[in-house]
């Protein structure tokens, strides 16, 4: 987490481009905590997150920005869309739930590093239990040589299974059979406690072992569940998890302009939409939320909200969920060269996932640039003429000039294909002109 903040920068370029106010003001909050969990901690109490709120149409990376530095920092992050709460009293989401969903998602990414820790003692725990059943164990009184000879003949037969020598050897192991687990994080937590009690209670009555003889290849996978139970501390983990989730937890609160009530809407005192907004302005603020694995603080989790605002502002969210967001960032709309650089200069771009999959039909896919200017520029034009829904326009157009190719890919395989200009604008030209065509195809 120690990065400055032009590393920060300089790591998004290379996934998202432009957009500089908005990777800045990231790039500043994430840095912020790092300071911040450098002082002594009473200051670390009085200083909270500052909260963004990105302005935006759909598809210019408002997104991406965000789950980008989350995943390379290991933070927990969740996206979530305002528009699926509903104030209590009516039918939807609670939006707790989120809160809850986001220590889940810290759960899974501390138990899969602590499995990466722990690696080297998760494979020796699978491989001794895979050497003891392919080498019986000596009878009680064996000599001092058999031992000695028992020992080498484990060494060597470790070594094997190691190698892959023996993966396609059959043995049989003992599998418990596991109960249900119960995640549904819109259940209040009381009901969740109590499920779980009745599926632990049902499958310690119903508990069977049963023996299955597989290859040791197969065993290798299946009884890494095992070693992974018996060799970590589920308890740490979980109390690891929570730890961070509070301190470093990123929630995106997605169309949070759909829970806004315009001014000029007639549905000015919409109860639900309103009761959304007072619902959230305790999570925002800070408050305790209790999960099945304990209760979490939400006064340090960073909560970044976006909207496009099209047809509200951000005026018409209430004055208190307002100010929970001092941080205004507006991001700018996608013109043909950004999106000729989003197909160009960004890692695992659009061209380079579809030339790999159809690599994997032995079809050696090439764009000219040409190619790419023209896909770039009818993208941009769609946009203009059509809704702008950014770069995932690009999608539905790279799809459309490649659905021959891709269909036929079978019969060309050890060739190669070049995209040319001709063909981008033999395939979109007619449906770009016709406007009502694109609004359907396009």
């Amino acid at each position: 987490m120690n990065m400055t903040p032009k590393e920060i920068v300089a790591y998004l370029d290379a996934y998202v481009i432009g957009q500089n106010a908005a990777k800045k003001a990231i790039a500043l909050a994430l840095r912020t905590r790092y300071r911040r969990m450098q002082l002594s901690p009473e200051l670390q109490e009085e200083i909270m997150p500052k909260n963004i709120l990105m302005i935006g149409s759909t598809g210019v990376g408002k997104t991406e920005i965000s789950r980008r530095l989350a995943r390379m920092m290991g933070l927990p992050f969740i996206k979530v869309e305002a528009s699926k709460y509903t104030e209590v009293g009516f039918v939807g989401r609670d939006v707790e739930s989120m809160v809850r969903d986001l220590v889940m998602t810290s759960i899974a990414i501390v138990r899969e590093e602590e499995q990466e820790a722990s690696r080297e003692a998760i494979e020796n725990y699978v491989i001794e239990k895979i050497v003891d059943k392919l080498l019986p164990p000596l009878p009680p009184l064996s000599g001092e040589a058999k031992k000695e000879e028992y020992a080498a003949s484990r060494a060597r037969m470790r070594e094997r299974v190691l190698k892959g020598d023996m993966d396609d050897k059959r043995i049989t192991i003992v599998a418990p059979k596991n109960g249900m687990e119960f995640n549904d994080t819109n259940m209040p937590p009381e009901m969740a406690k109590m499920q779980e009690s009745f599926s632990k209670m049902f499958t310690t009555l119903g508990k069977q072992e049963s023996s299955k003889e597989v290859s040791v290849k197969e065993a290798r996978e299946l009884l890494k569940s095992e070693a992974t139970d018996s060799l970590l501390d589920i308890d740490a983990i979980r109390a690891k998890a929570l730890e961070r989730a509070e301190q470093g937890g990123i929630i995106f609160l997605d169309e949070i302009d759909k829970i806004a009530v315009s001014s000029r809407s007639e549905g000015r005192n919409d109860p639900s939409k309103e009761g959304v907004q007072r619902d959230l302005l305790p999570i925002v603020e800070g408050s305790a939320v209790t999960t099945k694995y304990g209760v979490i603080k939400t006064d340090h989790i960073l909560f970044i909200a976006a909207g496009a605002f099209h047809v509200s502002k951000p005026s018409d969210l209430i004055p208190e969920l307002q100010g929970r967001f001092p941080l205004r960032v507006e991001l700018e709309s996608l013109d043909e060269e950004a999106l000729y650089k989003i197909l160009t200069e960004t890692k695992s771009s659009l061209l380079r996932q579809y030339k790999a999959l159809l690599g994997a039909e032995g079809v050696t896919l090439e764009f000219e640039d040409d190619a790419i200017r023209a896909i770039s520029a009818l993208s941009h034009q769609a946009n203009e003429k059509t809704e702008d829904i950014g770069a995932r326009r690009l999608h539905t157009v790279i799809e459309k000039v490649l659905e021959e190719i891709s269909f036929h890919a079978d019969e060309s395989a050890g060739t190669t294909v070049t995209v040319t200009a001709d063909m981008v604008h033999e395939r979109l030209d007619c449906v770009i002109e016709d406007e009502d065509l694109s609004r359907y195809i396009l």
